[in-house]
């Protein structure tokens, strides 16, 4: 039997868009209209399987109902431009899965869908129409059915005849009658006055249609309402003329043009690519040249296992380049064990199981020769992992995932599936889809993951080409091959390295919060005048809004909120919650950072090996996990002591800390070209206290420890474009006040205002900014129509070549100390990088040397039109370096 599935193409659009966030590609086009639409798309085929479908659209605003009511649609807002533009994508992506589409100038959607469910319903088709407008439910019959969109597009309800009469009690076309009577605010349709659902469905289950209850308004009950029926009895008829659906406009697609054969995978994966939707890649069916890993009997990939006696026969299989992809179980690679490796090049493609690969000494040797390139996923990651494991790697000619990041640093850690959506033709199961999430994840059998790792490897070595062809055009080549490739190998050195933790110290850390808490646990029951649990939200609330009656500022859907916030800002209330507070912030001291870190402690090394992220804030900055050395608290003095447990691996050495003065104030002076700030920073002024001079017109023995403090609020907060409103809240004052600062900041620092406008104009013309070095940030949301994405697109363009270059100074500041004490032959080491700091351990007798080698290396990093200035300190722990 024929089924014919009819879709709303505007209903579904409009649905999908408000439903998802906003979504955008790298070059910044808004797909998330489309992600929706196409999730939805992908069920239907998948779940009803038609034999026929179509799409309806809306051809224009003006349709036949406005002749009969000029304000029909009337009270709708204007189209957002960011969906106006997924109209032309739907619609590609329709022809992708050839799909017929049709719309005619004059008519809406609903009576495209209305005329054809009539036509289907003569030749006794099955027809389900997909929509989210309620009124279409007036075209349900025995043979049609409509699937209502729930929760925007995720979820449908079906309705039949015997739905809508347990729902409504009607018969399908009453739904028509129903919307005469109550009209329909989204179409601007009036309806009678004061006549919501309820009433309107009381009256037709007792008059049964719009022509029968105007016909007996002297019967219905209630006054009122019989007055409202009597004064708009043309509106109840025009507003039923409004929701009748046309069942005969001159369509000229017959359903028997609407046949549906299915679609070709290579279309739609090249439509999907373009959209970059990776996650439905994996949910293509069909035959296709790019999915050789879906189609294993149509398709075969080609590879070959090396067995642990077989491995000579391959050893001219060792070629260069060569992609290399290094299969871990598990994310933190310091522990992980190695399940094997992937080998590709030019029509070879190979998996050698761990256990072959480190007995198989040609291949080992092929590894560790740094003539033979290699093209590798994550180098760092790699290089540290295999040293676990007593494995050399060198010779890494390309890191594809640094190069992904440099393209796009929006897009958080992809995977090789994820390239391989772009750049590759061989298809790339997700990790996640092969072994599962979470408590679920497992192994699976060795063909699927030799299979696996050999694609993997396949997909890597096809990348590489475009990959490099593209980061020629963008002309990041430079900065992966002279920052990025180069750090990574430094920082796999230090990763190797860790640092010595005194686990000792930490214990007796432990102790003494512990006797903190208890003595802070004592003073907030007395306090509170009972007992009760500090960390449970529920019982503190009652304690604070019942007991001790203190205002209520914020609510959540549990009650009272006590979230760190809301406490500060209740402090002047009472003194228990300075205690809770201190309480907090002790437990969380306690449980994240001496126990998080006694547990990070290497058993074999007695050190932490910390994971340096190479590549995943879109400014460049590293960031650390595995611990996370780099969020240690230290405005709080018992935060700061937890860097006492942090020593030298080596007796009678020390810790050397090597720290950039305001670094980020010191760019913003360079690319800026602002007079008064160079001025300040060539001179070695305290820059917040010039500052102050300025924009409080006195002189240096005039400025108030108030004026610097409101001074430095402002230099920091410029970095970061902070409003008017933000000063405010950082200084406590009203945010007039703020304002006025603000103003007096940029008539003496005018460069920097001048800066502030022109990256702002550049980046809308260009779509992204870039750092000193090149470093390249997309703005997607630059000419957003909504306010607060663009205002934070602006914040960010402003910011980001800021913090942007400021990271990239200590990232080459890295490089050229590691090359430093390499050349010297000296044996102090680098160890940690904590924002724009640098650990080193040192033996006595470099001490003297190192004190001058840091700051000198460091403060030329790169040349600036400011001096970049560096701290020094040194002493037995990371501790007493401050």
């Amino acid at each position: 039997m024929s089924h014919l599935v009819l879709i709303d193409g505007n209903s579904i659009a409009n649905r999908a868009f408000y439903a998802l966030p906003l979504l955008s590609t790298s070059a910044g086009l808004h797909t998330n209209a489309v992600l929706g639409f196409t999730t939805m798309l992908l069920k239907v085929l998948d779940e009803m399987k038609p034999t026929h479908v179509l799409v309806a659209f809306d051809a224009g605003k003006v349709v036949f109902r406005h002749s009969e009511f000029a304000e029909y649609k009337g009270g709708r807002s204007k189209t957002p431009p960011e969906l106006s533009e997924q109209f032309p994508l739907i619609r590609e992506l329709l022809d992708a899965f050839s799909i017929q589409r049709f719309e005619l100038e004059g008519y809406e959607a609903d009576d495209i869908i209305g005329t054809l469910t009539l036509r289907a319903d003569e030749n006794n088709w099955k027809t389900t129409v997909i929509t989210g407008d309620k009124d279409m439910l007036q075209l349900v019959s025995d043979n049609v059915s409509v699937a209502l969109t729930r929760k925007g597009v995720s979820e449908i309800e079906m309705y039949t005849p015997q739905e809508i009469s347990e729902k409504y009690g009607l018969k399908p076309l009453q739904i028509i009658d129903l919307k005469g009577l109550m009209g329909d605010s989204s179409d601007n349709i009036p309806g009678v006055p004061g006549v919501g659902e309820k009433t309107a469905l009381k009256l037709l289950h007792e008059y049964g249609s719009v022509e029968s209850v105007l016909e007996n308004i002297d019967k219905v009950s209630g006054k009122k309402l019989q007055e409202n029926l009597r004064e708009n009895v043309d509106k109840a008829k025009l507003s039923k003329a409004l929701a009748t659906i046309m069942r005969d406009a001159p369509v000229e697609v017959d359903v028997e043009e609407t046949a549906y054969a299915g679609y070709t995978a290579d279309s739609v994966i090249e439509f999907f690519k373009k959209m970059e939707f990776k996650s439905l890649l994996p949910k293509v069916k069909g035959t296709s040249n790019a999915v050789e890993g879906e189609q294993r009997d149509a398709a075969p990939f080609a590879f070959d296992v090396v067995y642990s006696g077989d491995a000579e026969r391959f050893e001219d299989k060792l070629t260069s380049p060569m992609a290399v992809c290094v299969e871990m179980d598990g994310e933190n690679y310091h522990r992980a064990p190695i399940l094997g490796f992937g080998l590709a090049a030019k029509g070879v493609s190979l998996y050698i199981p761990f256990d072959v690969a480190k007995e198989w000494s040609a291949f080992r040797q092929w590894l560790a020769d740094e003539t033979k390139e290699k093209w590798v996923f994550d180098g760092k990651r790699d290089t540290v992992g295999l040293a676990w494991h007593g494995l050399d790697m060198a010779g890494i000619g390309f890191d594809i995932y640094l190069a992904s990041y440099l393209l796009n640093a929006a897009e958080s850690s992809p995977q090789v599936s994820d390239i391989a959506v772009h750049y590759a033709d061989v298809r790339v199961m997700p990790d996640e889809e092969v072994y599962g999430k979470g408590a679920k994840r497992l192994v699976p059998e060795t063909d699927v993951l030799s299979e696996h790792v050999a694609l993997k490897a396949a997909a890597m070595y096809q990348s590489v080409p475009k990959i490099k062809e593209e980061m020629g055009a963008s002309k990041l080549d430079e900065l992966l091959d002279q920052m990025e490739g180069p750090l990574s190998l430094v920082l796999a050195t230090m990763e190797k390295q860790g640092v010595k933790v005194n686990e000792q110290r930490l214990q007796q850390m432990g102790e003494e919060l512990d006797a903190q808490l208890e003595k802070l646990t004592g003073q907030i029951y007395e306090l509170a005048g009972t007992s009760f649990n500090i960390n449970s939200p529920k019982q503190l609330g009652e304690i604070l809004f019942d007991k001790l009656a203190l205002p209520v500022l914020k609510k959540t859907k549990t009650g009272p909120s006590t979230s760190a916030d809301v406490l500060e800002k209740l402090a002047p209330y009472h003194p228990i919650i300075e205690s809770i507070l201190h309480f907090r912030q002790l437990g969380k001291l306690r449980s994240t950072y001496i126990e998080g870190l006694t547990k990070e402690i290497h058993p074999g090394t007695g050190k932490v090996h910390t994971i340096f992220n190479q590549a995943t804030t879109a400014t460049g900055r590293l960031s650390s996990t595995d611990p996370n050395l780099q969020n240690i608290p230290i405005r709080l003095e018992e935060g700061r002591k937890i860097r006492e447990a942090f020593i030298p691996s080596e007796e009678g050495w020390f810790m050397l800390a090597a720290d950039y003065s305001q670094i980020e104030l010191r760019v913003l002076a360079h690319i800026s070209g602002d007079e008064n700030l160079i001025d300040a920073f060539q001179k070695g002024m305290d820059i917040h206290t010039r500052t102050a001079m300025d924009v409080f017109d006195v002189s240096e023995d005039e400025v108030t420890s108030l004026m610097r403090r409101q001074a430095k609020a402002v230099n920091f907060g410029i970095v970061y474009g902070i409003s008017d409103y933000g000063l405010s809240q950082n200084l406590n004052i009203t945010r007039k006040e703020a304002g006025e600062f603000i103003e007096r900041y940029f008539a003496v620092f005018s460069g920097v205002k001048r800066y502030m406008e022109d990256i702002v104009k550049q980046a809308k013309e260009d779509g992204f900014v870039t750092t000193l070095l090149n470093r390249r940030r997309y703005l997607p949301d630059i000419k957003s129509s909504n306010f607060n994405l663009r205002s934070f697109a602006e914040r960010t363009a402003m910011n980001t070549p800021i913090q942007g270059t400021a990271a990239d100074i200590i990232k080459l500041a890295m490089i050229r100390m590691q090359e430093s004490l390499q050349e010297k032959g000296l044996k102090s080491r680098m160890l940690l990088q904590v924002h724009d700091e640098l650990i080193f351990e040192v033996p006595t007798e470099e001490l003297d040397i190192m004190q001058q080698l840091v700051p000198d290396v460091m403060e030329n990093a790169l040349k600036l039109e400011v001096p970049l200035k560096v701290d020094v300190n040194y002493g037995r722990s990371w501790y007493e370096a401050k």
